[in-house]
């Protein structure tokens, strides 16, 4: 019995070590931009631009106030979806302006003209710095900014350097691969699945090496002390409508309601962590989508929803589900109304016709997962010598 209850105190003690290493791993994460001896000596009589945003820290320094105290000539920055403040809604018009701070001046891309810099602005820099923290879904916009910014590069024969930052959804790969033919947009751009496990550096080498974007000159500087299994938690929200870490592991399963009648939370306190619309039956949990920052006409605004409340499951319960179908079928049953709950964003979301066509024919979540395992294990196959991380 004594050397039964020795075994168990080492279990467990083993246990409570492992837990730690994953809830605390991000402590020795050093990320792409805080290793300066990697890149300041490559932009010294070079003129500069980045692709950035509020997450580009540098320690307590945001990269544009580093660059400039290190007198890198800084001649323009170049800010992605939400604007270089972080603030602007999901696909909101955002003006270039000019860093009130710095006075440099701040060239968007969702200024509602075309998504790629002018010829004049192309030709203002020499060197692209991109740093911006993406969190590891196919619609998530960073990514397709950056591809976008590479080839215009590629055409001006400007060079790109990557400081890499932790994926938060980097444990895992998961969902359909994008149909590119029928289903390429502002929210899907290259054939990969929902969850692509990589980062935005491997995501760069990746597209240059399977000719997803013009050859460039890419450099990447790697984080250091990084896994694909860390638990890398962000010390800044990367958009407006993803403000917590327990978001982050919900919005693949949940970004899918943006494809549907219903509401996932935008407009509350806790947006992409519930979801609910005011015809569903028997959910106790009620809310009411309001006008706030960051969430300005969010959908069924000031409605009264019942619905799901999911801010109780687990992380590690949402990490171990990976891309869940079971929240958006047990909407569309609940709510009845066949191929009206969907809208024509679920198919750009989800990226093939499969997946609604299942769910409409009555199939669960098991047996629609079946669907795309095998594509799953053929990327992650595809993807392994782009990988700059232990898997």
């Amino acid at each position: 019995m004594k050397h039964i209850l020795i075994i168990i105190l080492a279990f467990i003690s083993f246990a409570c070590q492992a837990a730690e290493k994953i809830a605390s791993p991000s402590e020795k994460i050093i990320v792409g931009a805080e290793r300066t001896e990697e890149y300041i000596t490559k932009l010294s009589c070079q003129r500069v631009a980045v692709l950035a945003n509020h997450t580009a820290m540098v320690g307590d320094k945001h990269l544009v106030d580093m660059l400039i105290a290190n007198r890198v000539n800084l001649v323009g920055i170049f800010s992605p979806e939400h604007g270089f403040r972080g603030k602007a809604d999901a696909g909101e018009h955002v003006n270039s302006s000019v860093d009130e701070q710095t006075g440099v001046p701040i060239w968007s891309l969702y200024d509602g003209n075309a998504k790629r810099p002018s010829d004049e602005r192309m030709r203002a820099f020499d060197v692209l710095l991109v740093d911006i923290q993406d969190v590891g879904l196919r619609f998530y916009t960073y990514y397709i900014s950056m591809i976008r910014m590479i080839d215009a590069c590629a055409d001006f024969g400007r060079k790109v350097i990557i400081l890499d930052r932790p994926n938060p959804n980097g444990m895992y790969v998961d969902g359909p691969i994008l149909d590119v033919a029928k289903y390429k947009s502002g929210v899907g751009a290259l054939p990969i699945p929902v969850v692509h496990g990589l980062t935005m550096g491997e995501i760069a080498l990746m597209a240059q090496g399977e000719g997803w974007s013009k050859k460039c000159d890419v450099e990447v500087v790697p984080c250091a002390g990084y896994t694909h299994q860390s638990r890398y938690v962000l010390p800044i929200a990367p958009s407006p409508n993803l403000p917590t870490q327990h978001s982050i592991y919900l919005y693949p399963s949940t970004c899918l309601f943006e494809g549907t009648v219903c509401s996932l939370g935008r407009g509350t306190e806790a947006p992409f962590e519930m979801y609910g619309h005011p015809s569903y039956q028997g959910g106790e949990f009620e809310f009411t989508p309001r006008s706030v920052a960051g969430a300005k006409n969010p959908p069924l605004k000031d409605q009264k929803c019942r619905g799901v409340d999911l801010r109780g499951v687990e992380d590690e319960a949402i990490i171990a589900a990976g891309f869940n179908l079971e929240y958006v079928i047990d909407a569309y049953r609940n709510l009845n109304m066949g191929e009206k709950f969907f809208t024509r964003m679920f198919l750009l979301l989800t990226g093939v016709d499969y997946i609604k066509e299942m769910i409409v024919a009555g199939h669960s979540a098991e047996e629609i997962r079946a669907r795309w395992q095998g594509d799953v294990a053929k990327f992650k196959e595809q993807r392994r010598k782009y990988l700059l991380y232990e898997e």
